[in-house]
């Protein structure tokens, strides 16, 4: 049997995007990472839409209503949170791109020439126009490799779209691979489609047995992904309840002098307060990387049902499966129970910052509450918690239009 196969691979940085770029645009003197490129054949290779820019200068000129439109609101943001185009990027819970990779199995290709080839390969792109709901302008680059052992296509696209802004109440621009590929089950019904779009074209393919050969990531590279972050994760939870009890023996000795709206406390625990912040923003920065890969684990978890219910002989293949299951759902169990402590502890010291800080120090715990709203580490009820019989209550509950909050049924768990 030949199989039609299709998948995903998000593009989470700048460097990364850089880095993929000099492979798929062949701008490396060799390839010791990939010893099928035959570098002979490179000149075979079928560029379908490109440019002679690199890949990050053209990513550029597709999101620079983007950058200007970061850029005119960093004018009106606060210096110490100010960030760059790009490192906003970097930091963000969003993918910077997303790499789509066609092929077929190796014996499919024998004998076709490059004219059928390059059908193939257009087919794809309708595909990504019709089915997924890209544009064109979105391509960033789709190149057919015909110098490794199987053809096979890179598509990479920019998820540069509009949404609305309850804060603005404006469309503002972002980057939103959910817009075309919402979900692992979403990712399943495109390859269905997919399939399907490829036979309608002429091209005799089966649809692969779902999850049998989509491990996407190999399990030791997975597990040293999850144990290096799961560690490091976990050394940053350690840090930040540190400071927090620093924070809470400093208040215990210190006496506060109530003057005018503000509260005037030692410079000690000023400090404490201000060593609490600096670690909240540290493991702020580690979330979004703990929750792409709990969103990858889930996706492979998923797998196994798929395969147990098309059992063709594979049992050998579905006790592998198996013991992968398990293995994940730990790494999945103990990767969230972090996330959630460190949320729970934010949760804790942007309440004492609203009470004891100044206006400065609340304006930011504002800031930082808004972006954990925005990427879905607290829900509004998480919101209430903090920013209720405070100061800020108002802009707080502005983030999630919160307008009345104590005649409703809440639910206290935070959701990750």
């Amino acid at each position: 049997m030949n199989y039609a196969i299709f998948r995903s691979e998000p593009i989470m940085t700048l460097r990364d995007l850089g880095q993929i770029g000099a492979h798929n645009q062949r701008k490396k003197e060799a390839y010791k990472s990939n010893p099928d490129i035959d570098m002979g054949k490179s000149s075979d290779n079928i560029v379908l839409i490109g440019s002679e820019l690199s890949y990050l200068e053209r990513y550029m000129e597709i999101v620079k209503p983007y950058k200007e439109e970061h850029e005119e609101k960093m004018n009106s943001t606060r210096e110490n949170r100010r960030k760059s185009f790009n490192k906003m990027l970097d930091d963000s819970n969003s993918v910077v791109a997303d790499e789509l990779i066609f092929t077929a199995t190796n014996e499919y290709f024998k004998g076709k020439d490059t004219d059928i080839i390059k059908k193939w390969g257009n087919t794809c792109l309708d595909f990504i126009y019709k089915d997924l709901g890209y544009e064109k302008w979105q391509v960033l680059n789709a190149t057919i490799h015909m110098d490794e052992t199987t053809p096979h296509l890179h598509c990479v696209l920019v998820p540069l779209v509009k949404k609305f802004d309850k804060r603005t109440n404006t469309d503002r621009y972002t980057l939103s691979k959910k817009r075309y590929i919402r979900n692992g089950e979403h990712l399943r019904e495109l390859q269905d489609k997919y399939c399907e779009r490829l036979n309608n074209a002429g091209f005799e393919l089966d649809r692969g047995i779902r999850g049998s050969k989509n491990i996407h990531l190999k399990m030791r590279e997975y597990k040293k992904l999850t144990k290096k972050l799961g560690y490091e994760m976990n050394k940053q939870n350690i840090l930040l309840q540190k400071s927090v009890d620093k924070l809470e023996e400093d208040m215990k000795s210190s006496k506060e002098t109530i003057v005018g709206d503000y509260i005037k406390i030692k410079k000690e625990t000023y400090n404490s307060m201000k060593e609490v912040v600096k670690e909240t923003k540290n493991s702020l920065e580690k979330v979004p990387q703990m929750e792409y890969l709990i969103t990858e684990m889930s996706n492979h978890i998923k797998t196994y049902d798929d395969l147990d219910k098309k059992n063709f002989g594979m049992k050998k293949e579905i006790e592998q499966l198996k013991n992968r299951n398990q293995e994940l759902e730990e790494e999945n169990s103990f990767l969230k129970h972090i996330i959630k402590s460190v949320l729970k502890n934010l949760k804790k010291i942007f309440r004492k910052i609203l009470h004891i800080g100044n206006e400065e120090d609340r304006n930011l715990v504002v800031d930082e509450v808004s972006y954990c709203y925005d990427n879905e580490l607290y829900n509004k009820n998480d919101l209430i918690d903090i920013g209720k019989d405070t100061s800020k209550e108002k802009a707080i509950f502005n983030i999630a239009g919160i307008k009345d909050y104590r005649n409703k049924d809440r639910d206290n768990d935070i959701s990750i």
